[in-house]
């Protein structure tokens, strides 16, 4: 999107809300941090824009947990808000307003929807069954009964959306429902509920998502696919005993959670406005508004349907866009504790720098919603290569030379064109990149200039040029930190601050986007000093006993395989992919195009499997596909990976593990897969081998967590490309 049809007088954004019964993890940043970077860019560049959130206080949980610690709800619910708001802080989360949804303007604002749905006749009551807990002589809520999901038969799922296939269900379509607290099986009862009219707004939802471009397309998907399948009205009521807001003229009744978690984003905005005199209104009501949400995937159900009807039917506006992200998992597999891969915010503060995290995530992030992995192997590698060897580095060697030779007096700038226009042009993609929510091409471009910079100044080699020509030199340098000061602006968003210290030294204060330029002349900074230091490699620590080791290396050492910390990196990053369609190269008759479901994503490959299999022979097969190869254009086709087969010279095999699941991990003991992008002629240089039907890597055997890797139809020496 560009910054003329972003314009806005007002821009509201939030991220979804944490929920009050735990502490934030590893996780939970990934949208947080997410989201800042955006705000923070906002500011820079001169928007308006105000960032709320609040902690996600009510239900069943909250009052249950509650109970188990002695204390009241209200008691347990403040404890936690006081290490969220610490855990934020320390992770620069610049939220302008951080609340709660137990609060008076929540409850003021959910019965100002309720009512006015009810008004309008989209709120009803009707007789329901409901799963009851004999045992525990309590209605269970969504999240304390679970089953297998009715539509997918997946195992142990909640009582309200399914984790595998998203699909929403009512607590009694489970299939061999249990009460989540004590285990047994629970029984049905009738109760009264209060339902909110979904059905009827299936026509208006569609016509906002059809007019919204911003919305991810492949999200708009499946909600078109929900909406084309039939909208269900929603139960927005919850038997006591229940921790929230009751129902206005009820009892025991109370409101669904999900009903007024995302009133809290309008709440907080009106705790906000009351205290810096402004109007909630102008934000929630204004064509001249607009409203970003950040959400993980979890959570599409209810943010592109209930909560736009809710909107809709009370007069409220919708949001300009959502954005869905995916999930976090380390090492490539789900946080476990079990495991040793689940880490809180304050675990992973304890041995490492917040900021490092933000870097490290800034460079997996883009507006896709692709799930992003935290190798703890690649981690140290991109802090030390790229945070500290490349821009921390530039920038000491440059203001430590002007300090040492020029008494860090700045005169005049060199007039290089070529590299001023080259690095105009890179901002100016930068700038792009940070609106259209892709971070990780945005720290390309700063990471591109920074290296410019580092070229620039190890060229010249003022080390021996100020023997022959020192004004030459002193405009060199010059341009250097005119250099050093860009970054320090445009890696504001990610590296708040670093920058502000960076600032510090070139004795500058306050530089918005619009300071990106090369006129800083004239100017004296001030001490020099190194900002990033690189972290310590597995290698040096390797001896250590492990309760010792960081956090972060100890997860990475503790995987389902039992690794240790001195696992070597393996370049790629495999994983299985199942066909499920193929179509023949519209240019070229050898090749095929192949559409693979990866479990988190789909995509496209082009083979050269034409003359060794026919198209039903590839149909749903499972291959092996490497995920982290730069993607190419074969005859005019983008190839988005390629699948691995054995050559042994008369016969082609592909790689296949048919028990295994589309998305698992095919790895080899004791390695470490790469998430750093390969290109083709990298992986050319990557021997693997076919003996017995396995794949081989220096003697290692490729395999997932349910099978070793089979080559089809090829002798053993055969070659994987």
């Amino acid at each position: 999107m560009n910054k003329s049809k972003f314009k806005a007088k007002r821009i509201l954004v939030t991220s979804a809300l944490p929920y009050s019964n735990g502490p934030i993890h590893l996780g939970h940043l990934v949208e947080y941090i997410q989201t800042d970077i955006f705000v923070r860019f906002l500011r820079l560049i001169g928007e308006d824009v105000l960032f709320v959130c609040a902690d996600d206080t009510h239900g069943a949980p909250i009052e249950i947990k509650a109970a188990e610690l002695g204390i009241k709800p209200e008691q347990l619910i403040a404890n936690v808000y006081k290490e969220h708001v610490k855990d934020f802080k320390d992770f620069l989360i610049s939220f302008d307003n951080y609340y709660t949804t137990n609060s008076p303007e929540n409850k003021h604002y959910s019965d100002l929807i309720f009512g006015r749905l009810k008004e309008k006749g989209y709120i009803y009551t009707k007789d329901i069954e409901v799963t009851y807990c004999g045992h525990c002589r309590r209605t269970l809520p969504d999240r304390y009964v679970k089953g297998k999901c009715p539509k997918c038969k997946a195992p142990d799922q909640y009582g309200d959306v399914c984790e595998n296939c998203n699909a929403a269900y009512k607590t009694i379509d489970l299939i061999d429902p249990y009460c989540a607290i004590c285990k047994n099986k629970p029984i049905r009862k009738i109760s009264k509920h209060y339902f909110f009219r979904l059905s009827k707004f299936s026509k208006k939802l569609e016509s906002w998502l059809k007019k919204n471009k911003n919305l991810q397309q492949e999200i708009k998907n499946f909600v078109f696919n929900w909406i084309k399948n039939g909208l269900e009205d929603w139960n927005i009521s919850r038997d006591g005993p229940y921790f929230g807001f009751k129902i206005p003229g009820e009892e025991d009744k109370y409101y669904y959670v999900w009903l007024d978690a995302p009133i809290g984003y309008i709440a907080s905005t009106d705790n906000y406005c009351k205290k810096k005199g402004l109007k909630t209104e102008d934000y929630w009501n204004s064509k001249d508004a607009r409203i970003y949400h950040f959400i993980g995937k979890d959570i599409i159900y209810f943010h592109f349907l209930f909560w736009p009807a809710m909107l809709i039917g009370s007069g409220f506006s919708l949001p300009y866009h959502i954005l869905v992200h995916g999930f976090l998992t380390l090492n490539g597999e789900k946080m476990s504790k079990s495991r040793g891969t689940f880490f809180t915010a304050r675990e992973f503060l304890q041995k490492n720098n917040a900021e490092h995290l933000r870097f490290y995530y800034a460079g997996l992030l883009s507006g896709r919603m692709s799930d992003i992995d935290l190798s703890f192997d690649d981690f140290g590698k991109k802090i030390n290569n790229e945070l500290a060897a490349n821009i921390g580095n530039f920038c000491y060697r440059v203001l430590n030379f002007l300090n040492r030779y020029f008494d860090g007096e700045v005169k005049d700038v060199d007039n290089n064109k070529t590299l001023i226009n080259e690095i105009k042009k890179l901002t100016k993609n930068i700038e792009k990149s940070y609106y259209g929510l892709n971070f990780n091409e945005a720290l390309k471009g700063i990471l591109h200039i920074s290296s410019l910079g580092n070229k620039c100044f190890q060229e010249n080699e003022p080390w021996k040029l100020i023997e022959k020509d020192r004004e030459k030199v002193h405009k060199i340098l010059g341009l250097c930190v005119n250099i050093v000061k860009n970054l320090s602006i445009l890696i504001k968003p990610i590296l708040p601050d670093f920058s502000l210290k960076l600032q510090k030294q070139l004795n500058l204060q306050n530089q918005k986007w619009s300071n990106i330029n090369f006129e800083l002349k004239n100017h004296k900074i001030g001490k020099d000093e190194i900002l990033i230091k690189k972290i310590e490699e597995k290698k040096e620590i390797k001896q250590s006993n492990a309760s010792e080791l960081p956090a972060s290396l100890r997860a990475g050492s503790q995987t389902s395989r039992s690794e240790t910390c001195s696992h070597v990196t393996f370049p790629l990053n495999l994983k299985v992919a199942k066909i499920i369609d193929i179509k023949e190269h519209p240019n070229a008759e050898k090749l095929y195009i192949l559409d693979i479901d990866l479990g988190a994503e789909k995509r496209q490959l082009v083979a050269g499997l034409k003359p060794y299999y026919k198209e039903e022979e590839l149909k749903s097969k499972k291959i092996i596909v490497v995920t982290n190869l730069k993607y190419a254009k074969l005859r005019g086709v983008e190839s988005q990976g390629m699948l691995l087969a054995g050559d042994d010279g008369r016969n082609v095999g592909v790689l296949t593990a048919e028990h295994s699941n589309p998305g698992d991990k095919v790895y080899l003991e004791g390695f470490e897969n790469s998430n750093k992008e390969l290109s083709f002629d990298e992986f050319l240089k990557i021997s693997i081998t076919v003996k017995n039907s396995k794949a081989y890597f220096e003697n290692k055997e490729l395999k997932t967590d349910k099978e070793i890797v089979r080559a089809e139809r090829v002798k053993d020496g055969a070659r994987v490309r």
